[in-house]
């Protein structure tokens, strides 16, 4: 765990700044202006102008300077510690979102509004296919407003935008960007970003962002019970990311038309300890991405519609996953184990009706067609597919989402129904897998699985009732279903980067969620706070559950547990709370925030679910003067010891950080930061985390940059 003494000389170096800004002003510099959430317009929301306050469920939304203050390696980690947010990760190349305890193929990663093609729905180990480093905003989405989506948003919808698809651009040319570095990971990170306008109608935007990586420091050794091997670093950590994107945007007076090119590309190691006795593995997978993006929205199309909006996106996606094989610490080969090949098509228009009485609303319809396929060159193929059996899905869903003013608020009424339809392939033959311990013996999965069918349906009700002119309740009550996903029905087979054996159960049926949800905020003042309570109940939830005979685990020849794809009733209760006190204005402002949530989850049977983030509190504070802005936050992350059959607990632990932003008004558009990331040196192990017993997060780090704006 972190020295007791480097806390107690943290807390006294926190004080004395504190101290020191209140008897000498002159000392930090910062007047930071930071935007009120509830002013924000929602992208996400299909209206497209309404803002945080005027929306009945959860949202969050993080603007660019306060992403350029959280700004990571992945989403998840850039997300994490948000209320009711956390980082699943799989070492730090890997991050992906939990909200309110689910995640995965349950929580929507969207790209503008459309779905991001990857496969972390299909591993723990595989990283989300979208970072931040040019977005200019993410809105998270919580609760019953999510199944305009469908069924895969059943979590939460995340939605990534940046500024490509925004019809409103000026007759200057614009440049800006950052680099930064940091020594903790010898790591590098930088974008650039350039909006070109070619006439009064016509814009050409363009951005890059890249970072790298040497394996990152931690306290300690990484194993929660090793003793020997490299202490104080994260073996096999290190990553390289890049992105591009290219866009053309046409505007008039009728609306805009929109056509983008992107790239992503990602090389990243899951960390393994090499020991150095007899043979051993290490994981590194590579992955990478093209995708062409169509958007329009065309004001007053026809008779009763004012706006009609188009989407459409072509991905195809590619990872491989490398293993390096050692023998007494030495390297004796690598190979690639197991390839994915996914081509995906999604359509999306949304027409928004003229009001019919006192309701206005949109409707819409919503098409994908998702081509997957895996191969396993270097492990036999199991009958010519990776763990997952390749497979076609195609999905069409229709929606509506209707609101009317009332003399109290606004009520709103939302409903989606989806076919969504499975073909596996046809084996050549049929597939097993052989099994070591607690006894030998093998699975079999039969050469032909049968084509499966969904029809999930979905509705909800909310309302937002005025208490006072700063006050807002909000209540609302949804039903959704979701199908279950590919890996979920047709896995069968060793995944070597998790180090586990995956079983799916092509007999699944939908999940059936039931969420309430109710809060209560204060919007306006110089106290702003926002509480919400949710539970969800969900039928035929579906989970991993590790197989066991006769209370022993189930393990392969490599020693990988076997994971199967399970069905019960479960339900997830829990709270967030957030709040801001801006105790001083003028020239050395003062903002205090506090933050808190509670997630608990667990199946009908009494037994917890694995991997659930645990309660936590964070508290911080915003203050400056002239040029200089300076921010310290603090978060206890408590143990976790509601645990699931065979998941081991995690202990708490603290994490300190703050940003210091110099931004000269002498030298319009340049800035300078400075950013302290768990300052205590924490060991800290993500309960969220499938490698929590076998990494714990990056140790302390400071990263240092610039960033520039410039007009031309």
């Amino acid at each position: 765990m972190g020295n007791p003494f480097y806390k107690k000389r943290t807390a006294f170096l926190i004080s004395t700044a504190l101290s020191s800004m209140v008897m000498n002003p002159s000392v930090y510099a910062a007047e930071p202006t930071p935007l009120e959430m509830h002013n924000l317009i929602v992208t996400s929301d299909p209206f497209g102008d309404r803002t945080v306050d005027d929306l009945i469920n959860s949202v969050t939304v993080i603007t660019d300077e306060e992403l350029a203050h959280r700004q990571s390696t992945t989403l998840g980690e850039t997300l994490d510690g948000l209320p009711g947010i956390s980082n699943s990760d799989f070492g730090p190349g890997v991050g992906r979102p939990v909200v309110r305890g689910l995640t995965g193929s349950r929580v929507q990663i969207l790209n503008n509004g459309l779905r991001v093609v990857d496969v972390a729905g299909e591993g723990a180990d595989h990283n989300v296919a979208i970072g931040t480093s040019n977005a200019s905003q993410v809105e998270i989405m919580r609760g019953p407003a999510t199944l305009l989506y469908g069924g895969n948003a059943s979590g939460g919808v995340i939605n990534v935008i940046s500024e490509h698809f925004n019809p409103n651009f000026s007759d200057e040319t614009n440049v800006h960007g950052q680099f930064s570095y940091s020594g903790n990971g010898n790591q590098r990170l930088g974008n650039i970003g350039l909006s070109l306008p070619l006439s009064d109608n016509f814009v050409i935007r363009s951005d890059y962002a890249g970072q790298r990586s040497d394996d990152f420091d931690i306290d300690g050794f990484q194993g929660e019970d090793q003793t020997t091997g490299d202490k104080g670093t994260l073996e096999n950590s290190g990553n390289d990311i890049n992105s591009f994107s290219l866009t053309g945007l046409y505007s008039q007076d009728w609306g805009f038309a929109a056509l983008g090119y992107s790239r992503w590309k990602t090389s990243y190691g899951i960390p393994t300890v090499i020991t150095g006795v007899g043979e051993e593995e290490q994981a590194h997978i590579r992955a990478d991405y093209e995708r062409l993006d169509f958007r329009s929205e065309i004001d007053d199309p026809f008779a009763g519609i004012h706006t009609a909006r188009f989407k459409v996106a072509y991905t195809e996606f590619y990872q491989a996953e490398v293993a390096a094989e050692f023998d007494g610490g030495l390297l004796e080969g690598s190979g690639v184990e197991g390839e994915f090949d996914k081509d995906e098509t999604e359509v999306r228009i949304e027409l928004l009706h003229n009001p019919i009485g006192a309701w206005d609303g949109v409707v819409g319809l919503q098409i994908n067609d998702a081509d997957f396929q895996t191969s396993a060159p270097e492990a036999g193929g199991h009958g010519g597919s990776f763990y997952v059996r390749d497979n076609e899905t195609r999905s069409y869903g229709v929606f509506v989402l209707e609101n009317t003013e009332t003399s109290f608020g606004h009520v709103e009424l939302a409903a989606r129904i989806d076919y969504v339809d499975s073909e596996p392939a046809t084996l050549d033959q049929e597939r097993d897998v052989d099994f070591v311990a607690p006894f030998v013996g093998e699975l079999m999965q039969t050469a032909k699985l049968g084509d499966r069918s969904f029809t999930p349906f979905s509705v909800s009700a909310g309302a937002i009732v005025d208490i006072n002119d700063s006050h807002h309740f909000r209540v609302s009550l949804s039903r959704s279903e979701r199908a279950p996903s590919p890996e979920q029905l047709y896995s069968f087979g060793e995944h070597h980067a998790s180090e586990t054996v995956e079983i799916g159960d092509p007999d699944l049926d939908e999940e059936a969620y039931t969420n309430l949800e109710i809060g209560l905020d204060r919007h306006h003042g110089d106290f702003t706070y926002n509480i919400t309570a949710f539970y969800n109940q969900v039928s035929d939830y579906i989970y991993l559950e590790t197989l066991t005979i006769g209370g022993a685990e189930v393990l392969s020849d490599e020693g990988n547990n076997f994971l199967t794809n399970e069905q019960e009733d479960a339900k997830f209760y829990g709270a967030e709370f957030t709040s801001a006190w801006h105790i001083s204005e003028g020239n050395v402002p003062f903002k205090l925030r506090l933050s808190a949530d509670y997630v608990r989850a667990k199946l009908d049977s009494g037994d917890d679910l694995p991997r659930i983030s645990p309660a936590r509190v964070g508290l911080g504070f915003d203050t400056g003067r002239g040029d200089l802005a300076f921010s310290m936050d603090y978060q206890r992350v408590f143990n976790q010891s509601k645990t699931a059959n065979l998941e081991s607990g995690t202990d708490g632990y603290d994490l300190l950080s703050f940003n210091a932003n110099w931004s000269p008004n002498s030298l319009k558009g340049l800035g300078v930061f400075v950013k302290g990331r768990n300052l205590l040196n924490e060991d800290g192990r993500r309960h969220t985390s499938f490698l929590k017993d076998a990494t714990t997060i990056t140790g302390r780090s400071i990263l240092a940059g610039v960033n520039f704006d410039f007009n031309l």
